[in-house]
């Protein structure tokens, strides 16, 4: 779902408002990390793995259909579903910061009901904060910044970028190759 100059502008407006939906909702961009992480899934495997209700599982999915973000990938029954690809750019009004809304941001906005440093963090900082504590998540497990680096550069307290990096860890591991080398070094302390 990326913008290209090829879409027509109704499309770029539905892809938004779509995604929109994905932020507002962390059960919705839970289960839309889920079909990310297993490629394809039925209700069923929605239920069992996510613990949903049948009603619930099959409004979640009909939800994620309807916006556009989750293809029915093969018709007969079971149905089965697959997340599509969601790679949109938003621009701010000044035209000063850009935001990159990813699989990875809408996964650790799913996370927020059950990790309280991601739901305080988005509270605090709003969305467009995590979308940039995710990028500083990201390269700190390259080895290429600190805890307190990100702190300074976002005015905000060394135990705060802590807790927020550690809290996003998980996303970034499942969502960027991060070399085995660079994970060890910084896991001890040295910075590469």
């Amino acid at each position: 779902m990326s913008r290209t100059s090829n879409r027509a502008d109704g499309d770029i407006v539905q892809d938004f408002l779509s995604v929109a939906d994905l932020l507002e909702e962390p059960q919705l961009a839970k289960l839309y990390a889920y079909l990310v992480r297993e490629e394809e899934a039925t209700v069923r495997d929605v239920m069992d793995d996510l613990d949903l209700a049948q009603g619930t599982a099959y409004s979640y999915v009909n939800r994620l259909v309807d916006a556009g973000v989750v293809d029915v990938t093969d018709d007969e029954q079971p149905r089965r579903y697959a997340a599509r690809e969601i790679d949109l750019t938003v621009t701010t009004a000044a035209g000063d910061r850009e935001y990159t809304i990813t699989p990875a941001l809408i996964d650790a906005v799913g996370r927020r009901e059950t990790d309280a440093d991601i739901d305080t963090y988005i509270d605090r900082h709003g969305i467009a904060g995590l979308a940039t504590a995710l990028t500083y998540a990201v390269a700190r497990e390259r080895g290429e910044v600190t805890h307190r680096l990100m702190a300074e550069d976002l005015d905000i307290s060394p135990l705060a970028a802590e807790l927020i990096l550690q809290a996003l860890r998980p996303v970034v591991h499942e969502h960027y190759e991060i070399s085995e080398d660079v994970r060890h070094d910084t896991e001890e302390g040295v910075n590469v």
